[in-house]
């Protein structure tokens, strides 16, 4: 999702951080654990708010839109993962509205 360097990056769903941090490909990336064998991702922030093992809640602000790693210029890498395999994210978009 293309926007302004340092918007606001929220939360989908409640979950733990299960990463935050640098990861090749994706510059600064926070992941979530959701349970029930999924997780999301987000990267190339600006910036990371959240730490690893924290509980983040739906709609929590866990990070600021950037442009870090493989990147042309601000946006979120946004994915949805389950049973760590990448799904489409459309429908979970919807639901989280």
């Amino acid at each position: 999702f293309a926007g302004k360097e340092g918007s606001q990056i929220l939360a989908v769903a409640a979950g733990v951080v299960t990463w935050a941090g640098p990861r090749f490909g994706y510059g600064n990336l926070v992941e979530i654990n959701h349970g029930k064998g999924y997780a999301t991702r987000y990267g190339h922030n600006e910036k990371i708010l959240v730490k690893v093992g924290e509980t983040v809640k739906k709609g929590q602000v866990i990070a600021l839109m950037g442009s870090t790693g493989r990147s042309t210029g601000p946006h979120c890498h946004f994915e949805v993962l389950r049973n760590g395999r990448a799904v489409d994210p459309a429908k979970y978009i919807q639901a989280s509205r």
